[in-house]
């Protein structure tokens, strides 16, 4: 998949949701050009480095919800509160992937929708797993966190959302290697 395709693919998920949104991991607010202008934003960043130019961007783009400072481990909000979730590229650096899913499930309506973009493992006993299996500890330490080795596809599933939308691709690397993503929604019952 060329990476304007998949650009569209996110686009098209996040396009999708509506209602209370709650972004983990939500950056500089990259995906504010997606959401609906009806959708009622929430953000959360656990990294206060990034608040500031997050809440700017907020308030660029009209969203009036103050930012959150937590981690998805421990979001700072009630049970069942929000109709979606929208996490991209944040599964693979969490610390504790489980806990995190449990979080978003807590927090979710019945019915409500996650929708995740993330890199993923490669299929066991390849070369390119190998490859991940060797750089994580690299890039634990400098990017955040990110363990390109997750099976978050397999997470999502053992946490009891249903995965009703699931897309597989791979992206370059500029490494002369290919890195493969999964994207999705998923539903609470």
């Amino acid at each position: 998949m060329a990476s304007e395709d998949s650009t569209e693919l996110e686009a098209a998920l996040v396009r999708g949701l509506h209602g209370t949104v709650l972004e983990v991991g939500a950056g500089d607010g990259a995906n504010f050009g997606f959401l609906a202008e009806d959708v009622d934003w929430i953000g959360l960043e656990p990294n206060p480095r990034d608040t500031e130019a997050l809440r700017a961007n907020a308030a660029r783009w009209g969203r009036r919800r103050e930012v959150l400072v937590a981690t998805c481990e421990d979001i700072p909000l009630p049970d069942e509160c929000v109709d979606a979730v929208l996490s991209t590229l944040v599964l693979c650096s969490v610390e504790d992937q489980q806990k995190a899913l449990e979080e978003i499930i807590r927090v979710l309506r019945p019915g409500g929708a996650f929708v995740f973009v993330e890199h993923v493992a490669a299929a066991p006993r390849t070369v390119l797993r190998g490859v991940q299996r060797l750089a994580t500890p690299l890039t634990r330490r400098l990017d955040r966190g990110c363990h390109l080795d997750r099976e978050t596809v397999d997470s999502i599933r053992r946490s009891g959302l249903r995965i009703d939308e699931l897309h597989e691709y791979r992206m370059p690397s500029g490494l002369g290697f290919t890195i493969p993503f999964a994207a999705g929604r998923a539903v609470k019952a």
